[in-house]
């Protein structure tokens, strides 16, 4: 199969889950399990072979912009997925799943310059190691917006949707900090693998990403740091979490928006 009808027939599998699920939202209820799982695992996996089939050639590692990006929703969904298992949070995917459309649409559409790199183990680990990351803290965020529409509706004393389908607001803050906890610690890891397997993480052309990582680091640290000393929560956690996770993004996106379609370096 080749990577161009694997997107494609994880797109329709990812259409009929998001239908199925939009359709169980807006009737108030929370969607079967038992049929929603087994068309996202269907997906995930049609989705994860055309990653693979587009990012990993023989010359080394494609790591043009959409590629990437389709990569790293092919994590965030496969880790909501196990998570959903334990934990409710398979509503996640009503925001997941729109994005991931937009990431494999642009996969198929749009090339940027060609950026292959030869395959060694230390630049595998890094790149492993950078997307769990990135997935966990898009999934941390993802759950803060959450937040935000549940705190938005208790401050304006509207009614909360009915129990089941969203978490309590104590339950989703604390899943939101312990994917923020296990996203920093992938973080953190993946930094020190740039440093050990990476050349110059101050070259030129990838400057702008380290400073945004090690802020987006620190941002994630001193939000950590404030809800074990201080108690940070609600809106204050809210608000560092969207800021690290905008950082995170302009580092490796943003920097690869850039360098790929504005001045077309290779």
């Amino acid at each position: 199969m080749s990577a161009h009808t694997a997107n494609i027939f994880a797109i329709g599998l990812y259409l009929l889950a998001g239908s199925y699920l939009f359709a169980a939202v807006l009737r108030l209820r929370k969607a079967p399990r038992g049929i929603l799982l087994p068309l996202m695992c269907t997906a995930i996996v049609a989705h994860g072979y055309a990653c693979m089939e587009l990012i990993v050639t023989p010359e080394g590692l494609n790591l043009q912009l959409f590629s990437m990006l389709s990569l790293v929703f092919f994590s965030v969904n496969a880790i909501v997925l196990l998570s959903s298992f334990k934990k409710p949070v398979q509503n996640l995917f009503i925001l997941l799943i729109p994005l991931t459309l937009l990431a494999m649409a642009g996969s198929l559409a749009i090339s940027g310059s060609s950026t292959v790199t030869p395959l060694t183990l230390g630049l595998a680990s890094h790149v492993l190691l950078s997307i769990t990351a990135y997935s966990l803290l898009t999934i941390a965020t993802l759950q803060a917006l959450f937040i935000t529409f549940q705190n938005y509706r208790l401050k304006h004393k509207r009614a909360l949707p009915p129990a089941g389908l969203l978490p309590p607001l104590q339950t989703m803050e604390s899943l939101l900090f312990e994917m923020l906890w296990a996203g920093q610690i992938l973080l953190t890891a993946a930094i020190v693998s740039g440093i050990i397997f990476l050349d110059d993480l101050f070259a030129q052309h990838v400057v702008h990403k380290t400073v945004f990582t090690l802020l987006a680091w620190c941002i994630y640290s001193v939000l950590l740091w404030g809800r074990y000393k201080l108690g940070w929560r609600g809106y204050t956690a809210i608000r560092w979490t969207l800021v690290g996770f905008a950082c995170l993004m302009l580092a490796y996106f943003g920097s690869k928006l850039v360098l790929e379609f504005i001045l077309n370096i290779r």
